[in-house]
C-alpha cells in the first residue's frame, strides 16, 4: 500500500502545480502526518520535489519535472490511445484503465495521447446493415480472469440445439470473432471452443490449468476457424470467370473464393464454397454474365431451373 500511495502522490504532483499535505491526505484518505511522511519519502528517493512554507505554500516538483511511469514512447502512447477512443470497441474497463494511465505520461505525450483517442471512429457495420449494439457476454470477465490466473472452471453451457451441459474445462484463451466471443479450452475430450454468450455459469475451481506444450492461441484459432468454415460451407463449386469480374467475386464471397490459374481462353479458374446446391446456385445466378459453373451437376441443374423460372416470369 505504501508504494501505491507514493505513486499516487507523484501523479498528483504531476497533475497540479502544487499540492498541500492536507490535499494529499483528503485524496488518499490518510492522515496529514502520513501524507507528509509520503512526501518526504519521495524526496529521499530522489524525486525532485520540494516544499515551500507559509501561506500559499505546499509541495512542488522542481522545474515542473515529469516522470514517465509508463515507460512508453510517444509513438507507443499514441498507438495505445488510438484504439480506446469514444467510438472504439474497447471495453469500459479498458477505457477506465487508459484514463488513469494517461496521467502518468509526460505532458507532451499526454496531449498527443488524448488527441489520438478522438482522432479515429471505427464503425464495424457494413453499408445497409441494421444498427445492432452488441454487449459483451455476461461471463466474459470471469472467463478472462480464469485464463489469466490459469485456473480450471466448472462451465455451464447451452449448445446450438438447446442441450444443457456442465463440465470442467481448462481455459486457454478468448477470441473475439465479429460480435461473438469464444472461449478456447482444453477438456477431457480434447480442444473445445465455446460461445461465451451461451455460457450459463462459470465457477473457478482453483485447480491449475493443464496447458498443452507449445500452445499458441492465434495458431489454434486459425485451425478452429478453418475447420468451422469448412463445416459451414462444405460444398465446392468449380467455375471459370472473366478476368475483370474477379474483384466482384472477391467482394461477394470473400474467403469462400479461391482463385486459380488462367485457362486457354483467357478466363480464370475459381472455386467457390457454399452451404448446399440450391443456396449456392441462388448466389451465383446473378453472375451468369461473367461466370460459367462447370460443376458439380447439382448446382448446374439448380441454375438451369432458376433461369427457366426467370424466363417464364419475365418473358
Amino acid at each position: 500500500m505504501r508504494t501505491d500511495r507514493l505513486v499516487a502522490v507523484l501523479l498528483m504532483l504531476q497533475r497540479r502545480e502544487q499540492v498541500t499535505a492536507a490535499e494529499v491526505a483528503r485524496e488518499l484518505e490518510v492522515s496529514e502526518r502520513t501524507a507528509r511522511r509520503d512526501l518526504d519519502a519521495l524526496a529521499m528517493a530522489g524525486v525532485p520535489v520540494y516544499s515551500t512554507q507559509g501561506r500559499g505554500g505546499g509541495w512542488r516538483l522542481v522545474g515542473g519535472a515529469r516522470t514517465d511511469l509508463s515507460g512508453l514512447t510517444a509513438g507507443e502512447a499514441r498507438a495505445l490511445f488510438l484504439v480506446a477512443g469514444p467510438a472504439s470497441a474497447a471495453t469500459p474497463v479498458v477505457k477506465a484503465a487508459l484514463r488513469k494511465l494517461v496521467q502518468a505520461l509526460p505532458e507532451p505525450f499526454r496531449a498527443q495521447a488524448e488527441a489520438a483517442a478522438s482522432s479515429l471512429v471505427m464503425d464495424p457495420r457494413r453499408w445497409g446493415s441494421s444498427r445492432v449494439e452488441h454487449r459483451p457476454p455476461r461471463f466474459l470477465d470471469d472467463l478472462q480472469d480464469a485464463v489469466i490466473r490459469g485456473v480450471q472452471v466448472r462451465l455451464g453451457y447451452v449448445d446450438s440445439k438447446g442441450a444443457e451441459t456442465e463440465r470442467t474445462v481448462h481455459p486457454l484463451g478468448i477470441v473475439a470473432k465479429g460480435p461473438a466471443w469464444y472461449l478456447v479450452s482444453h477438456t477431457e475430450t480434447g480442444r473445445r471452443t465455446f460461445r461465451i454468450d451461451r455460457v450459463t455459469s462459470a465457477d473457478p475451481t482453483g485447480d491449475p490449468v493443464h496447458r498443452p506444450k507449445d500452445f499458441d492461441l492465434a495458431e489454434s484459432w486459425r485451425e478452429i476457424a478453418d475447420e468451422i468454415d469448412r463445416k459451414r460451407t462444405p460444398l465446392e463449386v468449380q467455375a471459370v470467370c472473366a478476368p475483370h469480374a474477379i474483384g466482384i467475386l472477391r467482394i461477394g464471397f470473400g474467403d469462400r473464393l479461391e482463385v486459380g490459374g488462367t485457362t486457354t481462353d483467357g478466363r480464370i479458374d475459381v472455386v467457390i464454397r457454399g452451404h448446399d446446391d440450391y443456396t449456392l446456385a441462388g448466389e451465383l445466378a446473378g453472375l451468369v454474365e461473367w461466370l460459367e459453373v462447370t460443376g458439380p451437376p447439382g448446382v448446374r441443374d439448380h441454375l438451369a431451373s432458376i433461369g427457366n423460372a426467370l424466363v417464364e416470369r419475365y418473358s
